[in-house]
């Protein structure tokens, strides 16, 4: 007979998501479900809006992913209007993207990921002369001497010794599928310290383009930064306030800084880890089924061609075929709500295109407390998308995957050289582990496109190109009656898309469909499981029960941002997060 195994919330995510899982007599994982338990209503906040301040609103969908939903919500208005930006925008805009993307992915491998695979107590017992030599054989990081560790170690030892971890609660320390050794763990432990320091100078390259940060500022038509040029907007003037020489050179350096600790810390860190747990490369796969938008383009979204990350589906694992993929077609992504609860006019086995999606809450769910949801009827906040049918994955793995697939020579040549050190097949890349190490080979190739694109943008301004705004249209006498515009991107978590419908100058309708609901998803009206639930019944077994470390491998490999409110403390400040066996 199986036992049902709940976790909620699962932890160490953006928003509240409850995983439900029957797990059989020797512990493998039969049925998973997942299920977010918070409703989002901003597209309800946007209907009747002027268009062009969407992006401020859209932003405050999540608390982690904000420049992604800015960047969607002011190219869904360019769409719909026709805007093309000027190429020092896109840049810029490139720029605030592949920063996002490194920032992102360092910070999830290292505060959010990492600790399913490190056992932060074991670190107390290592040697620090043992681990420095282990430092020094995989990386040239200065941050490496026996001295440091011990250092960092007595850190630790400061938080078990106050009766709690800190910064590193919420962990499973002691489970018998921690399989790092000490020395191991104990540089993992200080490379999570210093990601943290790291992380609050890369942010500033959103602050410089955009104005502050988590929130940058975002302008239909381009960019809201001016470009100056004038030797003298660095010492005072109205000038000043500009993008200007002294800016361009801190952009620099913090790309160099980016592009050195993912270099001597990220890609080092993500192999040795690895290594001690090839057989996370044989689960966690589930669909089968990748989706790309694409991203960063040389010459405007217009042009598919010049993209970076070029835009299609994979299908049942064949790298060998790329389905094109057009997101203004009816036919092709639909979201369903057949397990969700939400009602649509035409029923609940209806599939809806976003151009004419309904958020239309009706919650059929149990009052808690309870024990468990009815997975046979509704029992998520989120809806099920599908592209012609087809539950998708997006997503870091994805991208690679699409990149590998499309001919990109230096993804070839890093994923090729990173399965031969672990001698692993290209097929191991479809697996909880693949879709980690892919998140790190992503960022390394952001990380080093970044400099190009410094660099057309410093060319463009030599040449005496400052123009950083299109406002043909900025004016709503210039719009037509009614126009619909899809903005679309590669968030750090995958695929993202904003649909919105303008009619007399407001907005008519507004539909977000965000990486985690294609992956965090429940079943549609055929059974369809979602990413995450296909993934946890893809060749999962569990150890100890009421310690679902498995579990939270395999989710956190898709970096999960839910876009809610976490709940996992009372008004007292008691935890409330609990695994329940039953």
């Amino acid at each position: 007979m199986s036992e049902r195994v709940v976790v909620d919330p699962v932890t160490r995510i953006e928003g509240h998501l409850r995983i439900e899982a029957d797990t059989e007599a020797d512990g493998r994982i039969s049925s998973a479900w997942s299920s977010g338990t918070m409703v989002r209503g901003i597209e309800l906040i946007l209907k009747g809006r002027d268009p062009r301040e969407a992006w401020a609103f859209a932003q405050r969908i999540c608390g982690v992913c904000t420049l992604v939903h800015g960047i969607a919500s002011v190219r869904a208005v360019e769409d719909a209007l026709g805007y093309r930006i000027p190429p020092n925008a896109q840049l810029i805009r490139n720029l605030m993207i592949g920063a996002q993307y490194v920032h992102d992915h360092v910070m999830h491998f290292y505060h959010l990921h990492a600790l399913d695979w490190v056992d932060v107590v074991s670190a107390l017992s290592a040697d620090p002369k043992a681990t420095s030599e282990l430092a020094q054989s995989i990386s040239s990081w200065a941050k490496s001497s026996p001295g440091y560790f011990s250092d960092v170690q007595k850190k630790v030892q400061a938080f078990v010794d106050g009766g709690q971890l800190g910064i590193f609660a919420n962990g499973y320390y002691g489970h018998p599928e921690y399989r790092l050794p000490a020395e191991a763990n104990l540089m993992a432990v200080a490379h999570y310290l210093e990601a943290l320091e790291w992380q609050r100078e890369v942010v500033q390259i959103h602050t410089i383009f955009g104005g502050k940060n988590p929130h940058p500022n975002f302008l239909v038509g381009g960019s809201p930064s001016p470009i100056s040029n004038d030797p003298s907007s660095a010492t005072g003037g109205a000038a000043a306030t500009a993008a200007n020489i002294v800016s361009f050179g801190q952009i620099r350096d913090i790309i160099s800084r980016m592009q050195q600790f993912v270099d001597q810390v990220y890609v080092p860190d993500t192999l040795a880890i690895a290594s001690f747990y090839k057989d996370w490369f044989q689960r966690g796969e589930g669909l089968g089924n990748f989706m790309t938008y694409g991203d960063f383009p040389a010459a405007g979204v217009d042009d598919p061609g010049s993209w970076l990350i070029p835009a299609g589906a994979i299908l049942d694992r064949d790298l060998s075929t790329i389905h094109e993929i057009d997101l203004n077609d009816d036919s092709q992504v639909q979201e369903f709500v057949g397990h969700s609860w939400y009602d649509y006019e035409a029923g609940k086995e209806a599939g809806l295109h976003p151009y004419d999606g309904e958020t239309r809450l009706n919650y059929t769910g149990p009052e808690p407390p309870y024990d468990h949801l009815d997975v046979d009827a509704s029992y998520s906040w989120l809806k099920a998308p599908r592209w012609k049918g087809h539950a998708m994955e997006v997503g870091p793995l994805a991208r690679v995957l699409m990149l590998y697939a499309s001919g990109h020579e230096p993804t070839r040549e890093l994923a090729g050289a990173v399965l031969q050190q672990l001698d692993v097949p290209l097929e191991a890349m479809f697996s909880t582990l693949g879709r980690t190490a892919a998140r790190t080979l992503e960022t390394k190739i952001i990380a080093d496109q970044m400099s190009g694109w410094m660099d057309a943008l410093m060319a463009n301004i030599k040449a005496g190109d400052l123009d950083v705004h299109n406002d043909e249209y900025w004016d709503p006498s210039t719009w037509p009656a009614e126009a619909r515009g899809v903005g679309f991107m590669e968030a750090p978590r995958g695929g993202l898309a904003h649909w919105i419908v303008i009619k007399d100058g407001k907005i008519d309708n507004y539909q977000a469909v965000v990486p985690s609901t294609w992956n965090a998803g429940p079943r549609d009206p055929s059974g369809q499981p979602g990413a995450y639930e296909a993934a946890l019944m893809d060749n999962h077994s569990l150890a100890v029960r009421d310690q679902p470390l498995e579990i939270q491998r395999t989710i956190h490999s898709f970096d999960p941002c839910i876009a809610c409110a976490v709940h996992v403390r009372d008004e007292d400040g008691e935890e409330l997060m609990s695994v329940k066996v039953n």
